[in-house]
């Protein structure tokens, strides 16, 4: 592919709750500082489903989603100086943003207080829709482009884009490590990711999930301890356990329940994003000098630095590869939780 082509195969939805299927999509010529990525593997993300469903809100259509992205570099602009021809590269939620705001300077793209660029279902600064990883290639700025480390096979690596950022971030804000007992909330395509980080940090990682089918998965995957929500007596015995709970699910929970399970100043920090509102009851927060917050991705140097710290692990996603031909598949079986632990496309079936 050159800078003369102008459109790429790709799998788009083209209405809201439609099915993906087959299409072209166009890509901006490579500009002074952009990079064309030939995309290798593109994880699905829940949020590519809410997306594509209007769960969280209007929708830009056609759609292709896509937003946990590896690669090669098939072709740099003139003034690139991060990257060449043949580098191993990733790209995450975002590929844009104001570069001007306090928190685009400190580093918190994700921040950003325009929103920033969406890697799909957004407008560019030129009005145009970005379209997302279910394609074959992909124009990024440099800026926004990841390098991802050898020792990372690039099909485990793109669920880290998304997935393992989303975890890392969180973890690494609120000083997981040795002596700090961390809950992960839901085991799923982020719940599995937040248990290999939170284990590789130091911590005593005690998995909570609605039920005991996974146990064994969590426990291989670092997790020290491991109870079923469904169980009343799990809320008993662990009543002011943790110093920190990261809640992953999409579904609203017992916020008030959770909240009993962590200790004074410790926090329960939300990461899933549920299309409808939640409840909280405020005492469950005065009575412990407790923090309910939130924690979106992570910037694009400390992208970098979990690919990092996940290359130095030997940290990847617990993937099940499949052909695009299976992408509407896979959105059903993930809305019903039927995945171990990320599904991600290989590409070259588009």
């Amino acid at each position: 592919m050159t800078t003369n082509v102008t459109t790429v195969p790709a799998y788009a939805a083209p209405a809201a709750n439609a099915p993906l299927e087959r299409t072209t999509v166009p890509r901006r010529p490579v500009g002074e500082h952009d990079v064309l990525i030939e995309i290798k593997y593109a994880g699905i993300c829940h949020s590519d489903i809410h997306q594509a469903t209007n769960g969280w809100g209007e929708g830009i259509f056609p759609m292709v989603p896509g937003h946990e992205i590896a690669g090669i570099v098939a072709e740099v602009g003139p003034g690139v100086t991060k990257f060449q021809v043949g580098d191993r590269v990733g790209v995450g939620c975002f590929v844009d943003s104001c570069r001007e705001c306090e928190y685009c300077l400190r580093g918190l793209e994700q921040y950003c207080v325009t929103g920033g660029t969406g890697t799909y279902n957004a407008l560019d600064k030129n009005g145009e829709p970005t379209y997302g990883g279910y394609s074959t290639h992909i124009v990024v700025d440099e800026n926004y482009t990841l390098r991802i480390p050898e020792g990372i096979g690039l099909d485990e690596a793109a669920p880290l884009l998304c997935a393992g950022i989303t975890l890392y971030s969180p973890l690494a804000h609120w000083q997981a490590g040795p002596g700090k007992k961390v809950a992960i909330v839901g085991f799923g395509g982020l719940g599995h990711m937040g248990v290999k980080i939170a284990h590789a940090l130091g911590a005593e990682v005690t998995v909570l999930s609605q039920s005991l089918k996974k146990q064994e998965d969590a426990l291989k995957l670092g997790a020290d301890h491991y109870y079923a929500t469904s169980d009343p007596e799990t809320f008993t015995a662990l009543r002011g356990t943790f110093d920190l709970v990261i809640s992953t699910v999409s579904a609203p929970l017992d916020f008030s329940a959770y909240l009993s399970l962590v200790k004074t100043d410790g926090a329960l920090v939300n990461v899933g994003a549920p299309e409808e509102p939640v409840k909280v009851n405020l005492f469950s927060l005065i009575g412990g000098r407790k923090t309910l917050a939130g924690s979106m991705i992570g910037g694009i140097a400390e992208t970098q630095e979990m690919l990092d710290f996940c290359a130095e692990h030997g940290l990847g996603a617990e993937i099940e590869l499949i052909s695009a031909d299976r992408i509407n598949e896979a959105y059903e079986r993930v809305v019903a939780s039927d995945v171990r632990y990320r599904f991600v496309i290989d590409t070259a079936t588009i």
